[in-house]
């Protein structure tokens, strides 16, 4: 799976580098905590992509605090989640 295929689909930047995280196989609540975990290091030259198997509903309320940019489309492979910083496009 290459979600830079899939990022011409969302309103993300695509002029960034790509973190990305398989969170398919991680049970709860290992998705949420890595993605918080890798989101703290995030800088505005990155965008970070979470596939997961389901919509990561606990993400987002966590997502808004931070004031982050996200998008999510449910695709052949499972759910994506594309995270950026909206300050740096």
């Amino acid at each position: 799976m290459h979600p830079e295929t899939h990022l011409a689909e969302f309103d993300a930047p695509s002029d960034r580098a790509i973190d990305f995280l398989d969170a398919r196989d991680l049970p709860p609540p290992e998705p949420l905590q890595e993605t918080m975990t890798r989101l703290a290091d995030l800088d505005g030259e990155t965008v970070f992509v979470q596939l997961n198997d389901r919509v990561p509903q606990f993400l987002f309320p966590k997502l808004d605090e931070q004031g982050v940019a996200y998008e999510t489309k449910e695709t052949d492979d499972g759910v994506l989640t594309a995270i950026w910083d909206p300050d740096e496009e």
